[in-house]
């Protein structure tokens, strides 16, 4: 009889389960809430069914099972290891009990498992949003800074940094919202470098399938702009820290399956920040840990939800893989440049753009918000890092002018924020937890700030505008300034990127000629809030202007 695996997700992250179980010669059945999900296609059978849906997914087992039979359920980079669960409990395939599974979705859950095994882990609250009220905010047991997240989502989505009692009123409105049961958690902050870690587990016994570092950023988000492909830590760390990681798995119980866990390596030693019943996602179980190691724990996952023992674990090369991430200010996308360009960099991989003309675009406060990834790989570690770098800074996203929340993130007309600017940034530099969020591309110190606000703003003139005659005041203490912006790119960089897209010489003049229209203050403040694509905004909306004052 032949095999048959039911397959929750269709997106992106499900591609390598769908495509291995096919290689495998399993019929694949695919679910997934989303009718027009990018992979659906893949599959031998596609079923459009909410994930949330247990029952509808049992049934949809059953009539499997009654219609030439079901092999396995498994699922890939979703929270949804708790659905896999219990059709394969109802249905009495190979798995992990639906318990369990609760355990390892469930932050609530998941931390009391790990303070009855001793598992270093953070201590916590629960807040319920039945008891929350705006006007009290709970007591907490420990003391702030603290983590926020609701107890049962993914991808960081309402997940953030709180240091004091006024940030825990909104954190907890906003963690609420993300939660499907109506709970948040409360959580001591870890300090310290976070790591992925992805396992296949048989028969109780655990082998390790990629420890990644985790590149962290945009407090008091936790957004991961990407993770390398092993991590650098010395042999007896990352030993230490596999040994908690592998303590969390057996207090959950995970015995058959896959495990991913985000551990972090405080000063107190390793802590869990939390342990998933599934592959992760994020690129690494169906990437970069295969592009490193040559093994494919998504082929073994599969294996061991047919109730295989896994095989081909042991890798085969010790290459480093990359993963990068592209984002963007808020606004709509008008072009995007750099593609084809990006993926001929030698050691880059893959690219996945997910983002199109006309797609909505917001700085990111979560992981499913960024506008792309990028993915190298090379036997030198370096040489594969700076590929997947240079790749991500090689794709340009330009917005449409004009548009309300570029212009509200780019702040340009409230004369306000001078004095503000002024007051907060001349005396001293911001501690990253201390800055507003979304940051700036460029965070200047207090002196160049000073210099910023001294620069003059010279009254338009439309017609040079609408002719390209366009000029820059001297900024040159920012251009030769040693910062960089979200994705690495200089000052003079992201100058050049503006030139290139626009197909203007922007010469830079010393004082306001007859010739030119000049940018000056506007323009330059543009340019530090939001990069190359602050200062396209600004050149695009005044052409627009100019346009429209000539009809």
């Amino acid at each position: 009889m032949k095999r048959r695996i039911l397959i929750l997700g269709a997106g992106l992250m499900q591609r390598p389960a769908i495509t291995f179980a096919k290689e495998m010669g399993i019929e694949t059945v695919v679910a997934d809430g989303d009718p027009q999900a990018v992979c659906a296609g893949l599959a031998d059978r596609f079923e459009n069914i909410d994930l949330k849906d247990k029952e509808g997914l049992e049934a949809l087992g059953r009539a499997l099972m009654n219609d030439g039979g079901l092999s396995a359920v498994m699922t890939a980079g979703t929270d949804f290891s708790a659905s896999v669960a219990w059709v394969a409990e109802k249905l009495g395939l190979p798995g992990i009990p639906y318990e369990t599974a609760l355990d390892a979705s469930d932050k609530e859950r998941m931390r009391r498992r790990f303070k009855e095994a001793g598992v270093p882990s953070p201590e916590f609250i629960i807040v319920h949003s039945s008891d929350f009220s705006q006007n009290r905010v709970p007591q907490l047991p420990f003391s702030f800074p603290v983590v926020v997240k609701p107890v049962d989502n993914m991808g960081a989505r309402g997940c953030r940094r709180v240091d004091s009692e006024e940030e825990l009123r909104s954190a907890l409105t906003d963690a609420l919202s993300f939660s499907r049961s109506g709970r948040a958690i409360v959580e001591e902050y870890m300090e310290g470098p976070e790591f992925s870690v992805d396992a296949i587990v048989y028969q109780g016994e655990i082998t390790i399938c990629g420890l990644a570092y985790r590149h962290i950023f945009f407090p008091p988000y936790f957004i991961e702009m990407g993770h390398t492909m092993p991590t650098s830590l010395p042999n007896d760390r990352a030993e230490w820290l596999l040994s908690v990681f592998k303590a969390g798995v057996k207090a959950l119980g995970i015995t058959n399956g896959a495990a991913k866990g985000d551990v972090k390596l405080t000063p107190r030693g390793p802590m869990i920040g939390e342990i998933a019943a599934r592959l992760s996602g994020g690129y690494m179980s169906g990437w970069t840990y295969p592009y490193a190691s040559g093994v494919e724990p998504t082929r073994a996952a599969i294996s061991v939800a047919l109730g295989e023992a896994p095989k081909n674990l042991e890798p085969t090369r010790n290459w480093t893989s990359a993963e990068r991430a592209f984002i963007s200010i808020p606004g709509q996308v008008s072009e995007i440049y750099g593609l084809d360009e990006a993926r001929s960099i030698p050691g880059v991989r893959d690219i996945f753009p997910r983002i199109t003309r006309g797609s909505p675009v917001k700085f990111p406060e979560n992981n499913v918000t960024k506008c792309g990834n990028v993915i190298s790989v090379l036997p030198d570690r370096e040489a594969a890092i700076e590929a997947a770098e240079r790749a991500a800074r090689k794709v340009w996203i330009r917005l449409s002018a004009p548009n309300k929340e570029t212009a509200a993130f780019l702040n340009l007309d409230r004369d306000r924020d001078r004095d503000r600017d002024r007051d907060r940034d001349r005396d001293r530099d911001l501690r990253d937890e201390e800055r507003p969020f979304p940051p700036s591309a460029y965070m200047l110190p207090g002196p160049l700030q000073q210099k910023l606000l001294q620069i003059p703003d010279p009254e338009n003139r439309y017609e040079k505008i609408l002719s390209g005659a366009l000029a820059v005041l001297p900024f040159h203490d920012f251009l030769d300034a040693p910062l960089t912006d979200y994705h690495g790119r200089s000052p003079k960089e992201s100058l050049e990127v503006v030139r290139t897209i626009t197909g203007l010489e922007l010469p830079i003049v010393e004082k306001p000629s007859d010739n030119f229209a000049i940018l000056g203050r506007r323009f330059w403040k543009a340019f530090v809030r939001g990069s190359y694509q602050g200062a396209l905004y600004h050149i695009d909306e005044l052409m627009f202007q100019a346009v429209e004052r000539n009809r």
